[in-house]
């Protein structure tokens, strides 16, 4: 029993131990993570969290220290580690306003950065840009490409079909009267509180909350019921029906008292659908107070705010927030953080909180930023006039483009069959009233995987890539980001009067999918075939 005392460290002892041990740096939340998760087991001294030095050492052995090889075993000898950019903390890989509003199939700003940025290494061994040159970004996406361009004072285009992925970028570039923002957030977050003033929603949000609490903390105290269940202490299958079942009877008797309605009479649109209706009615009023606000790039910002907010209360699973099953408007037991969860009947909190993460956001990448170009244009990159587009906006950029040309592409075109751009922003298409523009998606989910759909692919990236070459310097770079399991770069190339020089295959560790396996891409250095 002393020896196993002696054993015990704490969570800061943990974090500083783990870091020498694996050669990079652990946190303290990250030792908090595995405690959390019932990775390893949570021992309590006077109040204080610890945990087991032999205990935290199994686990490394087990999952981290050997992942590296077996990747390779499986994607590869070629697999280049120093990409994986695994030194990097999820704060650092989602830094000021990369994180303004979730986006599904985005790449890391570190990539971007590494190939753009002057450094070389064993790897990359020569500069491809440099301060002052131009970078595009057909397939815009969430506009990581333009935010590190503007970083390293390299002016950026970005283009998209999707109407919304051009705001959420166009938002990420904009410079803004930070105090503006400030006095119009408390002033619609003053509004929305006085609107709740007589909601019995907000007095019910809180019962429940009180009795979950009560009940999570009895029947899965947080980390010892995950531990239980991982140990084989604990049937989770037998196990959670039957408190999932027990607590479903006090929701509902809270709900019946308080007399909250909570679906909605329609649900032909995706906010009729995927909304309990006090949150409906809350989004549609913090809607009409944007619309209030005078100045375009505080209403804008703000929009994105609201946008953010929407996304997080749609009525669905914490675990399933990414690929949306069926609506839940009851209690439910959650498996992403193993307790008894239930839907959200109020914006407030969420609106709160990402009004002050935004206003943060944004007050970093403003110290951080450029004085260079950046524009994100709504349009398809397979015919887009750039130069006629930007002059409509910004004149001398264009000149700029013309007189110079854009030395290069960086960008990560969709897979194939994998995302539906637009539909996984369907909340934002109904409350900004965006036309979408779906027919117009290369490679989208719904038309899979199959011969027709890969050969419909390969041509619209050719496409894109041709339209492009009519902007680019003679001696241009194009970096593609993809995972090429069908093959399609080559042709691509080919069918683009390009070759492929380069190839650099990369390990992605911290994907949003559930899947966590092993997973690569590869980064495509194309170049013209006259070069």
């Amino acid at each position: 029993m002393e020896s196993a005392k002696v054993d015990l460290i704490s969570l800061k002892d943990a974090s500083l131990w783990a870091s020498n041990h694996l050669g990079r740096s652990v946190s303290i939340s990250n030792i908090s993570y595995l405690v959390q998760y019932g990775r390893i087991e949570k021992h309590d001294d006077a109040g204080n969290v610890l945990v087991s030095k032999e205990e935290l050492e199994k686990y490394y052995k087990s999952h981290n220290s050997s992942r590296k090889e077996r990747w390779k075993k499986i994607l590869g000898d070629d697999l280049n580690w120093d990409l994986s950019f695994e030194q990097y903390t999820e704060a650092q890989t989602t830094k000021h306003v990369h994180r303004l509003h979730p986006y599904k199939g985005k790449f890391i700003p570190q990539l971007v950065e590494y190939f753009l940025d002057q450094h070389t290494d064993s790897f990359k061994q020569e500069i491809f840009f440099k301060p002052g040159d131009i970078v595009l970004d057909p397939f815009l996406g969430s506009g990581t490409t333009l935010i590190q361009a503007n970083e390293l004072g390299i002016n950026a285009i970005g283009v998209d079909v999707s109407a919304f992925n051009v705001m959420i970028s166009g938002s990420k570039i904009s410079k803004y009267d930070i105090l503006d923002i400030e006095r119009e957030t408390k002033r619609i977050t003053k509004a929305l509180r006085l609107f709740l003033t007589d909601s019995k929603t907000l007095e019910l949000d809180r019962r429940i909350l009180d009795e979950l609490g009560a009940f999570n903390a009895k029947h899965f105290p947080s980390p010892d019921y995950r531990y239980k269940v991982r140990n084989g202490v604990i049937d989770e299958k037998s196990y959670v029906p039957e408190k999932e079942k027990e607590f479903l009877k006090t929701y509902h008797a809270l709900v019946d008292e308080y007399g909250v309605k909570l679906l909605q009479d329609s649900d032909d649109t995706f906010l009729d659908k995927w909304f309990l209706t006090p949150v409906r009615e809350e989004i549609d009023f913090v809607y009409k107070e944007i619309q209030k606000v005078e100045n375009p790039k505080t209403r804008k910002i703000l929009a994105i705010v609201l946008s953010r907010t929407v996304r997080s209360c749609r009525a669905t699973t914490h675990a399933d927030l990414a690929t949306l099953k069926d609506p839940v408007s009851e209690s439910y037991y959650c498996a992403k953080h193993g307790k008894i969860c239930k839907p959200l009947l109020s914006i407030l909190r969420w609106w709160n909180t990402y009004s002050k993460d935004t206003i943060k956001r944004i007050t970093q990448f403003d110290k951080l930023r450029t004085d260079t170009y950046q524009i994100c244009l709504t349009d398809d990159s397979r015919n887009v006039d750039i130069i006629k587009r930007v002059s409509d906006i910004m004149p001398d950029f264009a000149e700029m483009i013309e007189s110079k040309g854009i030395k290069g592409i960086f960008t990560s075109p969709p897979y194939v069959g994998l995302i539906d751009y637009h539909e996984q922003h369907a909340y934002a298409y109904d409350l900004f009233g965006f036309a979408r523009n779906d027919d117009l998606e290369i490679g989208p989910l719904f038309r899979g995987q199959g011969r027709e759909a890969q050969e419909s692919y390969t041509k619209g990236v050719a496409a894109v890539l041709n339209n492009s070459k009519r902007f680019l310097s003679d001696d241009y770079d194009v970096f593609l980001v993809a995972n090429d399991k069908h093959n399609l770069y080559p042709k691509i190339a080919e069918l683009a009067g390009m070759q492929i020089v380069n190839q650099y295959k990369r390990p992605v560790l911290n994907r949003t999918e559930k899947d966590k396996g092993a997973y690569a891409e590869t980064i495509f250095h194309l170049k013209d075939k006259e070069q």
